[in-house]
C-alpha cells in the first residue's frame, strides 16, 4: 500500500521533532547527565510514531485499542518522557525531576511509574521480547494493535535480541515494527571496534523480515514505511535507521563519543547554545 505525506504533515512532524529534541535536552542539562547521544538520534521516529501513526488517547493511556510503543534501548527514556509530556500524558514541568528522588521519571521507562510508558525497558535484549509477546497476544485475540519497538545497535549484542527476531519471523508477526537505531557507537566505543555487525540489512532479511534502510532524520520516509498498516503474508518490518549519535545537534554529532556525557563547564555551555538555537527555530 502506497502512503502519500503531505508537507503539511511533515512540517508538522519536523515541529514536534524540534520540540522533543529541545525538551529532552533541557530535562537532561538540568540533571547534569545523561544519554544524550541515544536520545538524540530517536527524536524523529519518535515524532513520527506519537505525531502521526500510532492510535493513542493520552488521557487514557491503558485504552484497549491503542498501539503499543517498547523501547527496549530503555536508556533513551529522556526523548520517550519528552515525546509523552508534549503529548499531554503528564505535565511538561515534570520533566524537569527526570531522574530525581521520587520521580515518575527514572532514567529508564517504568511502565509502573510513568504515564504513557507501555513497558518496563533498561536491561538491553528484554524489550523487543516483550514488544514480540504484546504483538503475539494481539494476534491470538484478533486485536488490531499495532506495536513498534526500537533498539540501539549495541544492543544487538544481546543474543536474546536474535532469538525474539526468530520468534518474530516464525509467527509472523507483521503487526509489530522494529527501528535498528542504527547510530554506530555504544558505550564503550565506535560500534565496529566493540564487535563488528556486519551488514544489519542483509541479517534481518536472512531471519525473514521485510527491511528499509532509511536516515534518521528523514520524516517523509520513515511516515510512508510505517504509516500503512501490515497484514496478509507481509513480513515483519525491520527499518534501519542510519541515524548520527547525538542527530540533530552539531556539538554532540561531532563529538567522539556523545553516549553518556557528565556536564563540565565546556560541554554545558555548547549545550545551552544548542538549547538557544532549538528555542529561536520552534518560536
Amino acid at each position: 500500500m502506497n502512503y502519500t505525506t503531505s508537507e503539511t504533515e511533515i512540517e508538522e512532524l519536523q515541529t514536534l521533532a524540534r520540540a522533543i529534541r529541545l525538551e529532552t535536552l533541557k530535562a537532561l542539562t538540568g540533571l547534569g547527565f545523561g544519554h544524550y547521544g541515544g536520545c538524540m538520534s530517536v527524536v524523529e521516529t519518535l515524532a513520527v510514531l506519537y505525531g502521526s501513526v500510532m492510535r493513542i488517547d493520552p488521557a487514557d493511556p491503558d485504552w484497549p485499542e491503542r498501539d503499543d510503543f517498547v523501547l527496549s534501548k530503555g536508556h533513551a527514556g529522556p526523548a520517550l518522557y519528552s515525546t509523552l509530556a508534549i503529548k499531554g500524558y503528564f505535565p511538561l514541568a515534570e520533566l524537569k525531576t527526570l531522574n530525581q528522588n521520587g520521580t515518575r521519571l527514572p532514567s529508564h521507562p517504568d511502565r509502573l511509574r510513568t504515564r504513557g510508558v507501555d513497558a518496563t525497558t533498561g536491561s538491553l535484549g528484554q524489550g523487543v521480547s516483550i514488544a514480540a509477546g504484546m504483538a503475539l497476544s494481539h494476534r491470538l485475540a484478533g486485536r488490531r494493535n499495532r506495536v513498534f519497538s526500537i533498539l540501539g545497535d549495541g544492543e544487538l549484542n544481546e543474543g536474546q535480541c536474535w532469538e525474539a527476531f526468530q520468534f518474530i519471523a516464525h509467527h509472523n508477526l507483521n503487526n509489530l515494527t522494529l527501528f535498528i537505531d542504527y547510530n554506530k557507537q555504544q558505550l564503550d566505543g565506535a560500534l565496529d571496534e566493540v564487535i563488528q555487525p556486519f551488514d544489519l540489512a542483509a541479517k534481518f532479511r536472512a531471519f525473514g523480515f521485510e527491511v528499509q534502510t532509511i536516515k534518521g532524520d528523514d520524516i517523509a520516509a520513515l511516515l510512508a514505511a510505517v504509516a500503512p498498516a501490515r497484514g496478509g503474508e507481509q513480513q515483519p518490518l525491520a527499518i534501519v535507521l542510519d541515524s548520527i549519535k547525538g542527530q540533530g545537534v552539531t556539538y554532540l554529532e561531532n563529538l567522539s563519543n556523545s553516549h553518556h556525557l557528565r556536564l563540565t563547564p565546556d560541554v554545558q555551555l555548547e549545550i545551552e547554545k544548542a538549547i538557544a538555537e532549538l528555542e529561536a527555530a520552534h518560536v
